[in-house]
C-alpha cells in the first residue's frame, strides 16, 4: 500500500468548501436578519456591504496575524494589529453602511443610537469578534483533525517500515540455518538427499514469498512447521523425539508469518544435544477464534545460559506488539531442565 503524505486535503480546506461555508453563511444572515426587521431587501444589501469586510478580516487574521504574531506568542502585537483592523473594519463598515444602504445605520438599536458612539463601535466590534471566533474555530478544529489523520498515517508507515525490516532480518537468518542443516544431512544422509531438498525447497519458498504478507493461513505455517520437523527428524534420526499436535479448524485462522516457527527452531537450536531430547508442539484454533500455541523442550542448563536466542524470541515479539499491541499474551518458562514457550492470540 502506497501512502502519501502531500495530500493537499492533509494541509489545507479545499477552496470549494471555503465557497460552501461563506455562501450558507451569507445566506442565513439575510434569512436571520431579513425576519429580524422584515425586510429582506435591507437585509441582502447591508450583507453584501458587510460580508467583504469578514472575509477579509478573517483571512487576514488566519493566514497572516495568526502565524505571524500569536504563533511567535508575540501576544501584545497581536492584540494590538487586530485592535486596530477592528476599528478599520468598523470605519469602513459603517462609511458603506451609510453612503450605500442606509442613514439608519444601527436599526437593531433601541431609541436615537448613531455612528461612531461607544455603543455602536462595541457593537460592531463585538460582531466581527463573533465571525473571528467562528471561522478560527472551524479552521483550527479542522487543521487539528487533519493533523492527527496525518500523525495516523506517519504511524502506520512506520509500522509498515518495521515490520517489513523485522521480516528482512528474518530471511537471511533463516536460510542461513537451512543451508547448515542441508550440508550436514547431505553428508550424513546423501541417500535421502533428494527429499531433504525438496523439504528445505518448499520452506524456502515459503519464506521468500508468504513472508511478505503481514498474514497468512495458520494452517500453511502449520504445514511449514511440520516440514521443518521432518528435516529435523531425519537430521536428529532417533535423538529425539518430536510431537505436534493440532486441534481445531486452522483454516479460517490467520497468523503473522514464521511467527511460530521461530520459536520451533529456538526449540531445536537451544534444546538437548544427546538422547533423550523431546520436543512437544501444541497448535490450537479455539471455538471463540483465539489461537494457541505451545512449544516445549529439554535442555542443559548451562548451556542455556551460555546462548543467546539471537535475533529469533526478541524479533517475534516485537512484530507481536505492532501487529497485535495488547491482544496478546507470551510466557515463557524455564526450569531447570525444560524450556517451554506458550503464546496466545486474542480475537
Amino acid at each position: 500500500m502506497s501512502l502519501s503524505l502531500k495530500n493537499e486535503s492533509y494541509r489545507s480546506i479545499p477552496l470549494k468548501y471555503h465557497f460552501l461555508f461563506w455562501g450558507c453563511y451569507f445566506t442565513f444572515n439575510i434569512i436571520r436578519w431579513g425576519s429580524y426587521f422584515n425586510d429582506y431587501l435591507y437585509s441582502l444589501k447591508s450583507n453584501l456591504v458587510e460580508f467583504p469586510i469578514h472575509i477579509i478580516l478573517v483571512y487576514i487574521n488566519l493566514y497572516y496575524f495568526i502565524p505571524k504574531f500569536l504563533v511567535k506568542k508575540k501576544y501584545k502585537i497581536y492584540i494590538l494589529i487586530l485592535l486596530t483592523s477592528l476599528i478599520c473594519a468598523y470605519v469602513i463598515r459603517t462609511g458603506l453602511n451609510y453612503f450605500l444602504v442606509t442613514k439608519n445605520i444601527w436599526p437593531e438599536a433601541s431609541g436615537n443610537q448613531e455612528a461612531f458612539t461607544f455603543n455602536h463601535i462595541i457593537a460592531v466590534i463585538i460582531g466581527e469578534l463573533y465571525v473571528l471566533a467562528l471561522v478560527t474555530t472551524i479552521k483550527l478544529t479542522v487543521d487539528w483533525i487533519n493533523q492527527r489523520k496525518c500523525l495516523e498515517e506517519l504511524t502506520k508507515i512506520n509500522l509498515q517500515t518495521e515490520l517489513k525490516f523485522l521480516r528482512m532480518q528474518i530471511q537471511p537468518h533463516f536460510f542461513f540455518n537451512t543451508l547448515n542443516n542441508l550440508y550436514s544431512l547431505t553428508l550424513d544422509k546423501s541417500d535421502i538427499a533428494p527429499e531433504v531438498v525438496l523439504k528445505l525447497s518448499n520452506i524456502m519458498e515459503y519464506v521468500i514469498y508468504e513472508v511478505k504478507e503481514n498474514k497468512v493461513k495458520l494452517a500453511k505455517e502449520v504445514s511449514l512447521i511440520q516440514d521443518y520437523i521432518d528435516l529435523q527428524r531425519i537430521r536428529h534420526t532417533d535423538n529425539v523425539k518430536l510431537t505436534i499436535k493440532t486441534i481445531g479448524k486452522l483454516e479460517k485462522a490467520e497468523i503473522p508469518p514464521l511467527i511460530l516457527l521461530s520459536f520451533v527452531e529456538n526449540s531445536f537450536k537451544h534444546g538437548k544435544k544427546d538422547d533423550g531430547f523431546f520436543v512437544n508442539i501444541i497448535i490450537e484454533r479455539k471455538k471463540d477464534g483465539m489461537i494457541f500455541f505451545s512449544a516445549e523442550n529439554n535442555y542443559v542448563s548451562y548451556v542455556r545460559k551460555n546462548n543467546s536466542n539471537g535475533i529469533g524470541n526478541n524479533n517475534v515479539k516485537r512484530r507481536l506488539d505492532l501487529l497485535y499491541g495488547e491482544n496478546y499474551k507470551l510466557n515463557i518458562i524455564k526450569e531447570k531442565t525444560i524450556f517451554k514457550v506458550e503464546l496466545l492470540i486474542l480475537n
